[in-house]
């Protein structure tokens, strides 16, 4: 499996996302200016210039003809995808930090950090078809607990909406009423900052990475602790195969403490583990840094990681792959 290396970013990677179709992938970077790329040759199609702040996180449309990003300029940008044109700014007054449609696209949830004397929150807003109709309106806030929020995404059907983040609580939230419905318990769930969350494509689970060197597999609608992943580095990313039972963590030590060791010491590969037996299968090394990003392919056959070196690496795997046997 030789990875394709795709040089874009001048800074950090932070996020990666596939369209559904597959064939486009989006990476946000510290560097101000998110990217799209050919999703089977790794070639660069075009950036998405505007922010001027770190862009935390991104999404697209379903029929991959609007990109959403959150920005550290306090900002959220709807893109079009095609032109690179922007569709409409947010204006928040703290850093954005996640950004995730509805299904429907006509929903989209967005973070914003503590900053000043404001607290984090989270906000729903509405995502008109037609760019020229938009508003600044949300249509809820929800104002958020102690510390960062570092992800946010829609439950089934829109309902509720599910939090994580510094406090390494896991909430579930009424999407209408903006109501806390449900908090991960303080015994099974995480113990230092979440930094990252990943739901499975029919959306009944989901996957949490943490700082206290855990990834963990809840269920969406009654939040019990399904699975837990324990590796030996602080998890910066998390993705869950759609194909396979496979979950990927992405991690390392951090980015401060890089250059005192030697690269093999800083544990920088993707760990796959299988998802039910809970069992590491195999890791790919490559990057230099920790990984901060991961995706997998809708189909399953492929998979990037985005990392401190600011490389995207892009790894088709090979056949015998899909034939590992635990």
């Amino acid at each position: 499996m030789r990875p394709i290396l795709m040089k874009g970013h001048e800074r950090p990677l932070t996020f990666l996302k596939y369209n559904r179709d597959g064939d486009l992938l989006f990476s946000c970077a510290k560097d101000h200016t998110p990217t799209v790329w050919f999703a089977d040759n790794g070639e660069r199609l075009g950036t998405y210039r505007g922010h001027n702040g770190a862009v935390w996180s991104c999404d697209v449309s379903r029929d991959s003809t609007r990109l959403i990003t959150g920005s550290a300029d306090q900002t959220v940008k709807v893109w079009n995808v095609q032109t690179g044109a922007q569709f409409y700014t947010f204006n928040f007054g703290s850093p954005a930090r996640s950004v995730d449609f509805a299904v429907g696209d006509k929903l989209a949830v967005i973070t914003t950090d503590p900053f000043m004397e404001l607290t984090s929150a989270i906000h729903v807003k509405r995502i008109a078809r037609d760019p020229t109709e938009q508003t600044e309106e949300s249509v809820l806030v929800i104002k958020g607990p102690q510390g960062r929020i570092n992800r946010a995404v829609w439950g089934p059907l829109n309902r509720t909406i599910i939090s994580a983040g510094e406090d390494a609580v896991i909430r579930i939230w009424d999407s209408e009423t903006g109501k806390l419905l449900r908090e991960s318990d303080k015994e099974s769930g995480h113990k230092k900052p979440i930094t990252s969350l990943a739901k499975s494509a029919d959306g009944s689970h989901f996957l949490t990475g943490s700082l206290d060197k855990s990834a963990k597999l809840w269920d969406t609608r009654t939040l019990t602790l399904i699975k837990s992943y324990v590796t030996e580095r602080p998890v910066n990313a998390v993705a869950m195969s759609p194909l396979l039972n496979h979950v990927v963590l992405g991690g390392g030590q951090d980015a401060s403490a890089v250059t005192t060791t030697d690269h093999r010491a800083g544990k920088f590969e993707a760990k796959f583990f299988d998802k039910i037996l809970q069992e590491e299968i195999g890791g790919v090394k490559g990057h230099f840094g920790p990984i901060n990003a991961l995706a997998f392919n809708p189909d399953g056959k492929s998979f990037s990681s985005g990392g401190e070196d600011g490389y995207v690496r892009l790894h088709h795997f090979d056949p015998d792959y899909f034939n590992i046997k635990i």
